[in-house]
């Protein structure tokens, strides 16, 4: 991945987010994008240096490219915690400076910091000196009160003097009292033009934006200006976008999803979950998403809602697959669906 930040390669991203995109959902992504850039939830510093690494950290080495995203505010503790998880293998570690939810403001991390931007830049001095792979930022324009155009221009260079390698900018204030996660999500109106203007002003700086993007066309549009996408829940909800983007993002030869394959894969894997002592809804569960459009789509997710029952095993992936009607393909193109209103 570094070689991809310094050559300027675009890069499309599915981002961070809390209670989803765990180990199971990237090996589940990455059965439909070989290219997409996926990122971990995020890891608390303190979490990595107190408590379980291999539970914390380890993934499937079929997921790379894979980024693993850190909540903190101790450059300290900050850099043991890349020192730890070089061991794992990442190609990215990103710093959480975007996320409003309470345990992580009661933990003075995430977007609270766009406050702060002084403790961030030496939190990103202290991984750059390090790590072995690059460092990167995701923020947001600003938080509460903050005159995001003012800001904003600050916050960047700071984080450019730092040496971060990339700064994947949502492009929403947060407001940090009032409003709960899911609200930050929607109602801080989207400001594309001033991340825009940021970049035009930074053209030598990899800036990735992120905030309401829910097609490719979308995508498209915003490469047009931005170095970066980053998709949100749209990646979750209308999995189904991801086998699109190795073709339109990263231009590779166009070719039908192997639907057979991402059964039989996702089969394999969920064996292997509950031999280990997992549960095949910890698997099923990230799947939900897939085939929106698809006649039979309903009675897919039908099926798979009864992986939470204990008798469950992984051939009832199989009998989801059987009831979707692959072969006539989306109703609606994923293309035209919103996803974040599914």
């Amino acid at each position: 991945m570094a070689g991809e930040y310094a050559a300027r390669h675009k890069i499309f991203a599915v981002a961070p987010m809390i209670d989803w995109t765990d180990r199971h959902c990237r090996f589940f992504h990455r059965r439909l994008s070989t290219r997409a850039l996926l990122y971990t939830e995020m890891v608390v510093a303190d979490a990595i240096l107190h408590g379980n690494r291999d539970r914390l950290l380890a993934f499937s080495p079929q997921e790379h490219p894979v980024a693993l995203q850190l909540g903190g505010s101790d450059p300290a503790k900050l850099a043991e915690a890349v020192r730890i998880a070089a061991d794992f293998g990442y190609d990215e570690i990103n710093l959480n400076v975007g996320c409003p939810s309470d345990r992580v403001q009661s933990g003075t991390f995430g977007a609270c910091l766009m406050r702060e931007p002084e403790t961030v830049a030496a939190c990103v001095a202290a991984m750059k000196k390090v790590a072995t792979v690059p460092v990167t930022v995701k923020c947001r324009i600003g938080v509460d009160d903050q005159a995001p155009e003012a800001v904003l221009p600050d916050f960047l260079a700071r984080m450019v003097a730092a040496g971060a390698d990339a700064i994947w900018i949502h492009a929403r204030k947060a407001w940090l009292q009032g409003l709960s996660p899911k609200e930050n999500r929607d109602i801080p109106p989207l400001d594309y033009e001033l991340v825009y203007r940021m970049k035009r002003e930074n053209p030598k700086v990899f800036l990735g934006i992120n905030g309401g993007i829910d097609t490719l066309d979308k995508a498209l549009g915003h490469l047009a200006v931005m170095d970066g996408v980053m998709f949100g829940r749209a990646s979750y909800h209308n999995a189904t976008l991801l086998t699109e983007v190795d073709e339109r993002i990263y231009g590779e030869p166009a070719r039908a999803p192997d639907w057979d394959g991402v059964r039989d894969a996702m089969i394999a894997y969920a064996d292997r979950v509950i031999a280990s002592g997992g549960r095949l809804n910890h698997v099923t569960r990230h799947m939900i998403g897939l085939f929106q459009g698809f006649a039979g789509a309903r009675r897919y997710r039908q099926i798979l809602s009864d992986a939470t029952k204990p008798s469950a095993g992984p051939e009832l992936i199989a009998e989801a697959f059987a009831a979707v009607d692959i072969a006539g393909g989306p109703k609606v193109s994923p293309e035209t669906r919103q996803a974040a209103a599914v």
